[in-house]
């Protein structure tokens, strides 16, 4: 174990569980050196089937480019119909090559446009439309540019084999002949760099200052925070307004790219006198609801890395229960090979289901949780529940805080503390291969790797 880069430790990440040196390099060069496949559960019938019981349309499309809600809108444009008939059932970035699922409402297969970048599969028709619940997870192949020290991923690879309780398991593919193994191996399921912002890592500050019943501070995180990874005219109108709090020269000196922070600084410039406590909750209301939900759920994220961060300092086993803890489940309809966790399946781990626990652990059937803390939240017992409970003393955060109004409030859950997956390691080029369940990210398996600015980590 050694400490992380230090934009990693801002958002709670403190710790690569490898102690090797990381093979350097950056990802994403290329659009095509960051693919992503939807493994997705979801029926449909015959393309042919009636469309009165079977009217959303249903194919594969596989992206480059394309941001996902930018491509629904070509679509939606295309075919002449309104944005809500076009469903999916996960969101993905535009700097990838990504295949994934969409349905569409009463549209008929020679009706979708031919696209730049884009080529689609229609799969057949289905009676309700995609949704979230409907991704169960993501395959992803990534190819690292320039490596410094590729030879160092063998030993990367080991030591995540022995963290995951896998030390003794090892699976040839075999199935493409090629020569590379699958080996499974785990890492901690942080909450990745995107998840904060991963060039101004500031949703968490606004989402706390939220629990904190503290709107002035929330906005004011969101509008000021500069940081060096952004241009300076942008970092200098930030400063502009953290320090003088004009929102009518604000509105002359924020770049209209940044549409958020102009919608909150026009709802600041339309109140007459010194704005309040609602008024600056008006401000944050301004921008999209999904937004709204992120700030907390940044938060709640914080305070998980945080957790996991000090179980890692402690020592504790992220691949079996110790005396306290809250273990989840495994989803029994996951795909195949895909390690996919139910945590609406919970149990206390007392002394005496430590044992019988462990061995549902070991065989992949229950993972270890900690908290996304929430107005529902029971924390755990023993020496994860005191790490649970000190980290919120720190925080200045309690469960009940999380009752919040409108968009912003949160009841919470809990989440597996370690992802397993089986790695495909080629090494010309040095290429990653591997699959996680949903709300998972890739980047925390990638870092591990590569030990680099997570800037770098795309």
């Amino acid at each position: 174990m050694r400490s992380s880069h230090p934009r990693e430790a801002t958002v709670g990440m403190e710790y690569y569980v490898s102690d090797a040196d990381g093979v350097g390099g950056r990802l994403r060069a290329d659009d095509a050196d960051f693919r992503v496949r939807e493994l997705e559960r979801f029926d449909t019938e015959p393309v042919d089937a009636p469309t009165d019981a079977y009217p959303h349309l249903v194919f594969r499309a596989t992206l480059r480019g394309w941001d996902t809600n930018d491509f629904a809108a070509r679509v939606s444009d295309a075919l002449g119909i309104s944005r809500e008939r076009v469903n999916w059932a996960g969101t993905k970035d535009k700097y990838a090559v990504t295949t994934q699922l969409f349905s569409v409402y009463g549209a008929d297969p020679e009706e979708l446009p031919e696209i730049d970048g884009v080529e689609i599969e229609v799969l057949g028709r289905a009676g309700r439309n995609l949704e979230f619940g409907d991704l169960a997870g993501n395959a992803f192949e990534l190819r690292v540019t320039d490596p410094e020290r590729p030879d160092n991923a063998a030993a990367i690879t080991d030591e995540l084999r022995a963290f995951g309780g896998l030390a003794d398991e090892h699976r040839s593919d075999g199935a493409d002949g090629s020569s590379e193994d699958a080996t499974s191996i785990g890492v901690p399921n942080f909450f990745g760099q995107q998840r904060f912002g991963s060039r101004r890592p500031v949703t968490h500050k606004v989402g706390l200052a939220i629990a904190r019943d503290d709107w002035e501070g929330a906005v004011m995180a969101y509008l000021g925070n500069p940081t060096d990874a952004e241009p300076a005219g942008t970092q200098e109108a930030r400063a502009f307004v953290a320090e003088t709090r004009d929102w009518q020269e604000a509105l002359e000196r924020v770049p209209h790219r940044l549409r958020y922070e102009r919608s909150m600084i026009h709802a600041l410039a339309e109140h007459d006198g010194e704005p309040g406590p609602d008024q600056y909750r008006e401000a944050l209301e301004r921008v999209p609801s999904n937004l709204q939900r992120l700030f907390v759920h940044a938060a709640q994220s914080y305070a998980f890395n945080l957790m996991l961060s000090e179980r890692l300092e402690r020592g504790l086993p992220f691949d079996r229960p110790v005396e306290g803890d809250v273990v989840c489940f495994s989803d029994t309809d996951a795909p195949d090979g895909l390690a996919l966790p139910d945590t609406d399946r919970l149990q206390r781990v007392d002394e005496r289901r430590v044992d019988s626990v462990t061995r549902h652990c070991e065989r992949g059937r229950a993972f270890v949780t900690a908290p996304l803390v929430g107005t529902e939240t029971e924390l755990a017992d023993g020496e994860q529940g005191e790490i649970e409970r000190a980290v919120l003393d720190d925080l200045g955060l309690e469960p009940a805080d999380f009752d919040l109004p409108g968009e912003f409030g949160s009841t919470g859950t809990r989440r597996a503390i370690l992802l397993r997956t089986d790695l495909g390691l080629e090494t010309e080029p040095l290429t990653l291969e591997f699959a996680l369940p949903k709300g998972s990210y890739a980047t925390v398996l990638s870092r591990e790797f590569l030990k680099v600015d997570p800037i770098d980590l795309g």
